[in-house]
């Protein structure tokens, strides 16, 4: 039986109906709404006993709010209800990307995910400035027991090899 999860309005559907197929086949994400129009407008501890009660076996929410995480109410039920809550921490109000760091991750969360137990996920990302070719040349360098400057000098290409078109 695959991992079922429930989406909160936050993310993009066209997206994750579309990428669904590509998702091992042991997890399937659906949005509250299709679960009941009504889920959208509950408060979130009333989304979590819901889920607990349904005819079908969920594994748990996946969201953006990372506010559930400070409110006893939805906690509690959280911890009772024994479902896993998956939060996009780092996204803020990017639905692309929240969308990005579940689909990333989910297939780990339900290897790792235990009916009996609840569990949060804070699924998070960081910006990384860039970073220089030349360390990597570096490294490659040392690897091969030569200088940066002597890898480069033989494998770059020469000026004229460099405006020419490969596919010509």
């Amino acid at each position: 039986m695959p991992h079922l999860f429930a989406l909160d309005q936050n993310f993009p559907e066209p997206i994750v109906v579309a990428l669904q197929r590509y998702l091992e086949d042991d997890v399937e994400l659906v949005p509250l709404r299709h679960i009941d129009k009504r889920l959208p407008t509950c408060d979130d501890w009333q989304v979590l006993q819901a889920l607990h009660v349904h005819e079908r076996p969920w594994d748990g929410l996946i969201t953006t709010d990372h506010d559930m995480l400070s409110l006893p109410k939805e906690l509690s039920v959280l911890c009772q209800s024994r479902l896993s809550l998956i939060i996009a921490v780092a996204a803020g109000h990017d639905p692309i990307k929240a969308t990005g760091l579940v689909l990333a991750h989910i297939n780990g969360i339900c290897s790792l995910t235990r009916p009996e137990t609840p569990q949060i996920w804070r699924l998070r990302t960081t910006a990384k400035p860039p970073e220089d070719p030349w360390t990597f040349i570096t490294k490659i360098a040392d690897r091969q027991g030569e200088t940066a400057t002597t890898l480069y000098a033989r494998e770059r290409l020469a000026a004229r090899q460099l405006k020419s078109d490969p596919l010509a």
